[in-house]
């Protein structure tokens, strides 16, 4: 009876002793056996793991792809335009031992804090060598690449990788704002002036261009008028001088017709001569004055 009171707490203790000397390790954690604080083994693929009881312990972290969303950080780029940037960074722990190491016994919440300052340098440092107007372009994915490649060469010595880096805001600061918008409808209205002006002095000189070949135009057309008349004024002179040179008689007829609508032009004109003027010689007779 007394062999089996020693025997039956005996058989617990060496049972629990093998229970506690066994751990699992999930697909989805990374797990350190640690002895008075050194590391003694790492086992990063699921199953069982043995540690020696009551002097070895099991840390496990999480092994899968973590996020980390910093806090709005204000950056200064080339053109001293303040910008309030948000970030969401994906990184997962690559070293174990050098992960412990490096962020002690607060693990993964010590790691972010650190990676979180990380992160804040590489986009304090690479916004900061940009103008603004490249941060907020299609040049954005280029610079979160660069932001990326940076934060995890400082990262590795974490013991960590740095998977991905985004930024999900970029906006002014609230206070600048106002004074940014004023500012941009001050440059938007100075634009708006100068295409005004341009466009007023550009439809000055087309409206000179007119007018001058308006002018040029107008000029020619009566110089080739003036010349056209000239050499119908010949013709009609050749005209009449070879009719007169033919027949003197019609041409007294016709210097007479001409004369009396002369005399006559006009309603209220008044003539007075003698009757047998040589004016009205071929009004009064059949025939033409010898």
């Amino acid at each position: 009876m007394k062999a089996v009171s020693i025997a039956l707490p005996a058989l617990f203790i060496v049972g629990a002793l093998a229970l506690s000397s066994v751990f699992i390790v999930d697909e989805r954690e990374k797990v350190l056996v640690l002895q008075f604080g050194q590391v003694k083994a790492v086992k990063e693929e699921p199953g069982l793991g043995f540690k020696i009881p009551l002097i070895q312990d099991v840390v496990r972290y999480d092994g899968r792809i973590l996020g980390l969303p910093t806090q709005p950080l204000e950056v200064t780029p080339l053109d001293d335009r303040r910008l309030v940037v948000d970030a969401f960074a994906r990184w997962r722990i690559v070293d174990l031992v050098n992960f412990r190491e490096s962020v002690g016994a607060d693990g993964v919440r010590a790691a972010q804090v650190r990676l979180e300052r990380i992160l804040n340098a590489a986009i304090r440092e690479v916004l900061g060598g940009v103008p603004s107007q490249r941060v907020l372009s299609e040049d954005r994915t280029s610079l979160m690449n660069l932001i990326r490649d940076q934060a995890r060469r400082e990262a590795l010595s974490l013991g960590v990788d740095v998977i991905d880096v985004r930024l999900t805001r970029t906006d002014l600061p609230e206070q600048n704002l106002s004074a940014t918008y004023s500012r941009m409808r001050a440059e938007r209205e100075r634009e708006a002036a100068d295409e005004i002006a341009r466009g007023g002095e550009a439809a000055q000189r087309v409206r000179a261009s007119a007018d001058r070949t308006v002018v040029e135009l107008t000029s020619q057309a009566r110089k080739e008028a003036e010349v056209i008349r000239g050499e119908a004024d010949g013709q009609r002179n050749a005209i009449y001088a070879e009719a007169f040179g033919r027949d003197p008689e019609f041409f007294a007829f016709t210097r007479s017709l001409t004369s009396y609508e002369r005399a006559l032009k006009g309603g209220n004109s008044s003539i007075v001569m003698q009757p047998d003027s040589v004016f009205f010689d071929y009004l009064r007779s059949e025939k033409a004055p010898e």
